[in-house]
């Protein structure tokens, strides 16, 4: 399973994108703002709490947040990043650079959070459950 995360220019709070499986418009996401620097190490331009994870590609595992208390999405071996998930939430508040999904946009938040990600967690959970590998590819905004 090949997810991938086209993302749109930063606004002031937060990067809005649109997500697609297997080559399929799936929804939307929200992340914080992408400070990324191509060339210099993450601890050269992270805020914490406030920085979107650096473009790549991922592979997603399912387990058990501590945080959330339920089983969750992981990307592995984000540089710089741990415990980077995607789950539901609205705004920039919801998020410490995590991918949150949504069915809508309004402004600087995605709507229908719950629901996008029900449907997209049972396609992972689906997946790996077949001993499927899931990737996800993050991609910056051109010219970002």
């Amino acid at each position: 399973m090949n997810l991938e995360l086209q993302r749109r220019p930063s606004l002031a709070h937060c990067t809005i994108g649109d997500l697609s499986v297997d080559g399929v418009a799936q929804c939307f996401t929200l992340e914080d703002v992408v400070r990324e620097k191509l060339g210099e190490p993450v601890s050269a331009w992270k805020i914490a709490g406030e920085t979107a994870i650096p473009a790549g590609r991922y592979r997603i595992t399912v387990t058990h947040s501590q945080r959330f208390n339920r089983d969750l999405p992981l990307l592995n071996d984000v540089p710089g990043f741990l415990g980077v998930r995607i789950h539901p939430g609205n705004t920039d508040a919801d998020t410490e650079g995590c991918i949150l999904v949504g069915s809508g946009v309004e402004g600087e938040a995605i709507t229908e959070s719950r629901l996008a990600f029900g449907v997209l967690f049972e396609k992972i959970r689906d997946a790996v459950n077949r001993g499927e590998e899931a990737w996800i590819d993050v991609k910056n905004a051109q010219g970002a």
